[in-house]
């Protein structure tokens, strides 16, 4: 067993001498102390403690291949401490995937492969982005799921085609987090066996000993989750590390958590066991004793040893040898599988089904809410697209989501429903490990005031570029009774603030139907429907003008009755009646208005000028925005003669009718603020005149 020292353990990897191992092993923390060095930001501490778990685990247990990143059996790797970055990036170059020295040389840098935190698309090999602590905790629990989902609808006797696991690394703030236990708490529920987290138990945070906040005995809460416990006293114990490694991997009923006591920067001198080394660089000269104590060079920096490296890509060999029996595997599947071989690989590619939007209903005329219209809408899509998987925070009968086919996911069953319990920031961390995964189409549903606790994973997704769908219900004051802790009116900025997220709120039945196409076609970021809890009327529209609209993200619902308009009403969901109506009763004053319905603010900024200037001719000032949220950012589509008719504060408990009525949205006081808008623009223009 190897001395805090960092001195050469006695036990013994059965593919190299010690001397060879610990140089291996060296070769993390020499990269890692000179990058964070040279950037002069970052970690060390981390990637030093965790560098004989990360050798063993990635060049003896990992099942990967450095030369394809994206091989579909693949074990999955979440570095959750991902401050931790240079162990992650360490590993990806030692290992031989497609990253260079000069890379870890341009650590945090721009335009760097290397950024400060691991992020998915950007590095060769990083499975999601984490930074955010317990998010990559939870996204691991969402991979693990997806794993077994697949392996349960593929897998046939004698022809296993998903076989992998997922492994983490976890720190003390992992844990501390609320998304990790949340996710945790669920993986016990569901029994996930193929999911194993290494916990760092350092005892070290940014602001000291983990004892000045935690206290709690980690591993009995993680046996009441039901999960498997292994402990290992010592971090640089190659034997007992391997051995439960190996006791983890052949578990099968529960996930396994190893709890793998460290000493942070080990073996720095004066800095180990220490919040210094936590988030700064060591410094020159405990860089240079550091490496002395190692038996390491001085100089040149960023030095790793010909036989040491020569050791570490023995890694690419052995994945070539994993993924080229995997694709033996696969195509004897596919000479008695053809079908589902088929099927495999289309889930793989991300595509949706020819014609799987054919059978979607066309809504009726009557009114209903859009909550339920796209409960009718989501259950033609699933039995279109038998990869689409998902369900709610304990709210499936009010969201609409609990498919009526495929089954339930749980302990001992793979369906298609999740209940995921009252858990939204779990329930989206999961569905982005779902859909990084690959293979599956993830969406997860509450009311949308709860999207505060998914707000993280959210932000996370759209920085993936991860097609996540989420549905809000319940999206307003028109909830009614059950008050403001319940209504949003903040959250529709929020969400909108989000780059690459697509929010929709839908306006009736017809824009809702097109909005669930909009999310299902969307490959490239997250997407956000908005739905009421109150039934709207259908609106009278020009024919396929919903279609179109919802796609451009805004468009006219009703036409000036004039040459030109002379004013413009602009609102979303619910508040599109009240527009018309308004509308209407202006027309009938003689002033040509029209009413734009506006679901998405991102798809209509995405549209050509052209087409901008067609719905928001930029000669008409007079504009009035409706919404039962908050008015921030509405400035943009009303301009600064423009007005907005909203939530000026939180709302109230009452029917949803009375509070339209209490708070003003109503087509009276809509039209009301065009005609004191045109007074003001008139009076405006008398002054402006030369006298």
């Amino acid at each position: 067993m190897a001395r805090p020292d960092g001195s050469l353990s006695s036990n013994r990897d059965p593919d190299a001498g010690a001397d060879l191992v610990w140089r291996s092993i060296n070769a993390i923390r020499a990269l890692s102390m000179d990058a964070v060095e040279q950037a002069q930001s970052g970690h060390p501490g981390t990637p030093m403690a965790l560098a004989p778990a990360g050798y063993l685990l990635w060049h003896r247990f990992l099942n990967h291949s450095p030369g394809n990143p994206g091989w579909p059996d693949r074990d999955r790797f979440v570095l959750s401490c991902g401050h931790a970055s240079m162990l992650l990036y360490s590993l990806l170059y030692l290992s031989g995937y497609d990253l260079t020295l000069d890379d870890i040389r341009n650590f945090r840098q721009w335009g760097s492969r290397t950024p400060g935190h691991p992020e998915r698309g950007h590095t060769p090999g990083v499975e999601t982005t984490t930074g955010p602590l317990g998010q990559g905790f939870g996204n691991a629990v969402g991979m693990a799921i997806a794993e077994r989902f697949l392996a349960d609808r593929f897998n046939r006797a004698g022809h296993t085609i998903v076989d992998h696991r997922v492994w983490v690394f976890a720190s003390d703030g992992d844990l501390m987090e609320g998304v990790a236990s949340e996710a945790a708490s669920l993986a016990g529920h569901l029994r996930l066996g193929k999911l194993t987290v290494v916990y760092d138990d350092n005892h070290i945070t940014i602001d000291g000993d983990t004892a000045l906040t935690f206290s709690e005995d980690v591993p009995r809460r993680f046996e009441a989750y039901g999960w498997h416990v292994l402990k290992v006293a010592d971090g640089n114990d190659l034997g007992t590390i391997s051995q439960a490694f190996e006791t983890a991997r052949s578990e099968s009923s529960r996930p396994t958590l190893i709890v793998l006591r460290t000493v942070i920067a080990d073996p720095a001198p004066t800095k180990r066991n220490s919040a210094d080394a936590h988030g700064a660089p060591l410094g020159a000269e405990e860089v240079r004793r550091t490496k002395e104590i190692m038996g390491w060079p001085v100089e040149p920096k960023f030095h790793v040893p010909d036989d040491t490296l020569a050791h570490w890509r023995l890694t690419v060999r052995r994945g070539d040898e994993l993924e080229s029996a995997w694709t033996r595997r696969f195509e004897g599947y596919a000479a008695a599988y053809p079908d589902l071989a088929a099927e495999f690989r289309h889930w793989l590619s991300g595509a949706l089904p020819e014609g799987w939007d054919r059978q979607v209903p066309e809504p009726g005329a009557g009114a209903l809410a859009t909550r339920q219209a796209s409960g009718q809408a989501l259950q033609s899509i699933a039995a279109a697209v038998p990869n689409l998987v998902g369900g709610s925070a304990d709210l499936g009968g009010s969201t609409g989501t609990t498919l009526k086919q495929g089954g339930t996911f749980g302990p001992n069953t793979s369906g298609r429903t999740f209940h995921w319990g009252v858990r939204e920031h779990g329930m989206a961390a999961c569905l982005n490990g779902i859909a990084a995964h690959g293979g599956l189409r993830a969406f997860g549903s509450t009311f949308l005031v709860f999207s505060d606790y998914m707000k993280p994973a959210i932000r996370l997704a759209a920085i993936m570029r991860l097609p996540v769908i989420y549905i809000g219900t319940h999206d307003s004051i028109g909830l009614g009774e059950d008050g403001p802790t319940h209504q949003p009116v903040e959250h529709l900025a929020m969400l909108r603030a989000i780059p690459n997220l697509v929010t929709l709120r839908p306006a009736d039945a017809a824009e809702t139907v097109e909005a669930w196409k909009v999310a299902m076609e969307r490959r490239d970021g997250p997407t956000m429907l908005v739905l009421t809890r109150q039934k709207l009327p259908a609106l009278e529209r020009l024919s396929g003008s919903a279609t179109e609209g919802v796609r451009r993200g805004a468009y006219v619902v009703l036409q000036e009755s004039g040459g030109a308009p002379e004013a413009i009403i602009i609102a979303t969901g619910s508040e599109v009646t009240v527009a018309v109506a308004a509308g209407r009763r202006l027309q009938s004053e003689g002033v040509s208005t029209r009413v734009v319905s506006m679901p998405s603010w991102e798809l209509f900024a995405a549209q050509p000028e052209s087409y901008r200037d067609s719905v928001l001719p930029p000669s008409v000032r007079t504009r009035v925005a409706v919404e039962a949220a908050g008015p921030m950012g509405w400035s943009r589509w009303t301009t600064d003669e423009g007005a907005v008719v909203g939530m000026q504060g939180f709302g109230a408990s009452a029917p949803g009718e009375r509070l339209y009525q209490e708070f003003k949205l109503t087509p009276e006081h809509v039209a009301e603020t065009v005609r004191q808008l045109r007074s003001r623009s008139s009076a405006r223009q008398k002054e402006s005149k030369p006298r």
